[in-house]
């Protein structure tokens, strides 16, 4: 293979920008701004759930290409830090983050995501495709919890700013 780097790179937009075309995101970041009365803008939850799922097919990709690294070296941390976070962030971006991770991975992302994991592990010679796929769906759906949460705090720190504690 080529530059591995590159396809991590390649991974992180793909995630990016498929997240866009997920017809779930689209209900959610709607029902979220209505909710919130605009408070929360849709097109910052958007931004969060593309960066986050970016982050999971870059992960991926890397757990693809080393294969000492396993599954479980990125999801223990990662749902031990979501929930850490939930104790931090005001209840309202709790129960969006764990909404949307399974709104992230949706009938959309599932598709073109495992096709990109499955031409990556068919050049690879350690990899296994159906633990690789398996992988990949489960950094899908656990990214939008940190990322969501992490507006929570960019939220909270900016209410404390302005006088107003939002979401508790």
């Amino acid at each position: 293979m080529g530059n591995p780097w590159l396809v991590v790179l390649v991974g992180f937009v793909l995630g990016f920008v498929t997240i866009l075309a997920e017809p779930a995101v689209h209900v959610l970041t709607h029902q979220i701004e209505d909710v919130t009365s605009g408070y929360v803008k849709r097109s910052s939850v958007m931004i969060s759930l593309s960066i986050g799922v970016g982050v999971a097919v870059a992960l991926s990709v890397i757990r693809i290409l080393v294969p000492s690294i396993k599954l479980w070296h990125y999801l223990l941390p990662g749902y031990i830090i979501s929930l850490a976070l939930s104790y931090c962030v005001p209840n309202l971006f709790v129960g969006m983050a764990f909404d949307s991770g399974g709104v992230a991975s949706g009938p959309m992302t599932a598709t073109f995501i495992l096709a990109f994991a499955q031409g990556i592990a068919e050049y690879i010679e350690h990899a296994n495709v159906l633990i690789d796929g398996f992988g990949v769906i489960a950094m899908v759906a656990m990214t939008p919890l940190i990322a969501l949460q992490i507006l929570g705090l960019i939220y909270q720190i900016k209410s404390k700013k302005g006088g107003v504690e939002a979401g508790e």
